[in-house]
């Protein structure tokens, strides 16, 4: 907990210091354990309400896996380009059209 800071402090403000640092952890942690508490009851009432209605289980699992391919696709078509020499340069030509050829982006 030592740190340089404190070499050109009085003793009075080190603690200060030290106090105000333990209190501010001390915050944080209890934030932490709040927020931890709150996602677990959210988690919690979650699946009471995914358990008490599988059409709504089944609407939310096809949702995900839409996205997710709708996701693959769209990386699929800013990878798929015709005539790049490699991927990786496709994917900056996407992006940085204008750049191509002259600052190495293609």
């Amino acid at each position: 907990m030592y740190n340089d800071e404190y070499d050109n402090l009085s003793f009075e403000e080190q603690l200060h210091l030290t106090e105000s640092l333990i209190r501010q952890r001390h915050n944080q942690q209890m934030f932490l354990r709040r927020n931890a508490q709150l996602l677990q009851q959210e988690l919690e009432l979650e699946a009471e309400l995914l358990k008490e209605n599988p059409e709504l289980a089944q609407m939310i699992h096809f949702l995900n896996m839409q996205e997710i391919q709708s996701n693959q696709q769209g990386l699929q078509n800013v990878l798929s380009s015709e005539g790049s020499p490699s991927k990786e340069q496709s994917v900056w030509s996407k992006f940085f059209a204008g750049l191509e050829g002259n600052y190495g982006v293609d």
